[in-house]
Formats: structure tokens, sequence, C-alpha cells
């Protein structure tokens, strides 16, 4: 086995995938995944942006959640491309509390944005009348700078806290980015206050908002079931896809050390890091009408421009041409 005690200050990632014929097809995968969300992404950001249809709360909160998968993804999977590539696992101490700081922050921020788009939901379906004033312009503002702001300060405690820790000549980390309870098993001191602290993050940050997207979605449904109109039933189902993926995320930290398995860990860490970002693009867009609508809207605009340039450059063309005759 090899052996990764050192003396330096960086930590080794032991990674994902095996190095066999299996780890290269499944990296291969994932790779895949992450341009798949990468393109899905960006594109739903573009979309909302350029097409005024869609500058209402529900697909500005969107934009942001697309925002933070994009960024989520990008925190964990280009590192572990590279180290898988070039078979160079480690990671700076200063990088690993880097990527441990954005990781947390985004996780924090997403649950709570989730949320906010659960709430969104609930008040357009169940309160109907009273939406335009429950969820102003200055009321998603709030809610996004809020989500922001507290992913930060959660992240910077759990950071500065995680890097102030006296770490063992052992710093493998069996995970394939720097995950905090994984960084915990490494440590030379007890942890078991800190570990209590995460608990209480994981109630205050992930339990409670799930709790709050399953109430919001549980009073749609109801809501919905009895609604008149079968068409109105359909329009509230295809606004209303359920976001419950802080659920692996809040199993993960909640857990105590003695409970945890390093593969179980990785397996749902691929869940949230890795498919939900590809997953949400996809969900919001071919299953909702108004998305579709606007991204023919967009095209077309795109392709008249474009042959108006051209019928320009013709025009003028043949001038120039009739001019030298």
């Amino acid at each position: 086995m090899e052996n990764y005690n050192q003396t330096s200050t960086d930590f080794i990632l032991l990674g994902l995938f095996p190095p066999s014929r299996i780890g290269l097809s499944l990296f291969i995968l994932v790779i895949l995944i992450f341009l798949m969300a990468l393109i899905g992404n960006l594109s739903m950001i573009l979309l909302i942006f350029l097409d005024a249809h869609l500058h209402t709360p529900m697909y500005f909160l969107l934009s942001q959640l697309s925002l933070m998968d994009l960024n989520y993804i990008s925190t964990i999977i280009p590192k572990m491309a590279s180290n898988f590539l070039f078979g160079i696992k480690s990671i700076s101490f200063i990088g690993c509390g880097v990527q441990s700081f954005f990781f947390l922050t985004l996780a924090v921020a997403e649950a709570l944005l989730l949320t906010s788009m659960a709430y969104d939901r609930y008040v357009a379906i169940c309160f109907p009348l009273h939406y335009p004033i429950r969820m102003s312009r200055k009321v998603c503002v709030l809610m996004i700078t809020g989500s922001w702001i507290m992913g930060s300060v959660n992240s910077c405690a759990h950071t500065a806290y995680a890097l102030r820790i006296p770490y063992c000549q052992s710093r493998a980390i069996n995970h394939f980015f720097c995950d905090v309870p994984a960084m915990l098993t490494l440590a030379c001191m007890d942890t078991w206050v800190y570990e209590y602290t995460v608990f209480v993050s994981a109630i205050l940050f992930l339990v409670f908002p799930f709790i709050g997207i399953t109430y919001s979605y549980g009073r749609i449904l109801l809501a919905v079931y009895y609604m008149p109109s079968s068409e109105g039933r359909k329009k509230a189902y295809s606004t209303c896809s359920t976001h419950l993926t802080v659920a692996p995320f809040a199993y993960t930290y909640l857990r105590s050390r003695s409970l945890r398995s390093p593969t179980e860990d990785k397996v749902l860490a691929v869940f949230y890091t890795v498919l939900t970002p590809m997953l949400n693009p996809i969900i919001y867009s071919l299953r909702n009408k108004m998305v579709m609508g606007a991204l023919r809207r967009v095209i077309q605009r795109f392709c008249s421009v474009k042959q108006y340039k051209r019928h320009i450059y013709f025009t003028e063309f043949q001038t120039v041409t009739e001019s030298n005759q």
C-alpha cells in the first residue's frame, strides 16, 4: 500500500476512482456530466437574462440556483480531474481551506435558496392575489443576499476551525475534495465539541430548510389536488419540481464519526456535487413551457439578427459592385 505519511503541510486527496479501466470509464462519465452541468447552467443564466418574459421572481431565483450550481461543481471537479489525470494527489493547506470554504458556502446558500424557491411557489399557488406583495423584487434580493451571507458566515467559522486543528503525520484525506468531516478523522485531538457545532449547523441550515421545503410542497400538492381545472393542476405541477437534495447532504453532516463510512460519504457527495447541478437545469427547462418558449424566442431573435446582418452585407457589396461598374 502506498505510504501517504509526510512531513509537509500539504494534504493528500485519495480520490474517487481506482487506477483501472473501470476508474477511467467512471472518470469520463463524471467529466461528461460536468460538461452537461456547465452548459445547462450557463444556458439557463443567459436565457433568463436575455428573455424579458422570464424577468419574474421565480426565474430570478432560478438564475441564482444555476449560478450556485455552476460554482458548486467548478469548485470540486476540476481539481479532482487534474489529480486523476496527472497523478498528483496533493493539495496545499491553503488550497484545501479555500476549497472547503467555497464548498460549504455554496452548500448552505443553495439549501436556503431552495427554501426561498419553495416559498415562492407556495405563495404563487396558495395565495396568488398576495404574490406581488409577498414576492416583490426587494424580497427576492433580500432572500438571495441572505442566503449568500449566511452561507459565507457559517463557512468562515467551520473552515477557520478546521485549519487550526493540529493534524497527525498522515495527511491523506479519504475523499475527492477537502470535506471537513473527512479532515477531522486526521486530527490529533478530540473534536467532539466541534462535531457538536457541525451537528447544530446541519440542523439550522439543512434540516430546517428541508422541513420548510417539504411543508411548502405539501401545501402546494394539497392546493393542487382541490383545483377544479385540470389545466391549472398541470401548470402547478410543472412549476413545482421538488428540490429536496438537501436531504443527503444533511444526512452526511448529522452522523457522528463512528457511523461514518468513507465509501458512503463519497457516494453521497457525488449525488449532491455532481448529479444535482446537472439535473437542475434539465428539470427546470425540458419540463417548463415558459423556458422552452423563451429558448425558441432567443434562437429566433439570434437567427433574425444574423439574417439581417447578412442582408446588409450583400446590399453593401452589391452597391459597391455597381458603383465600380
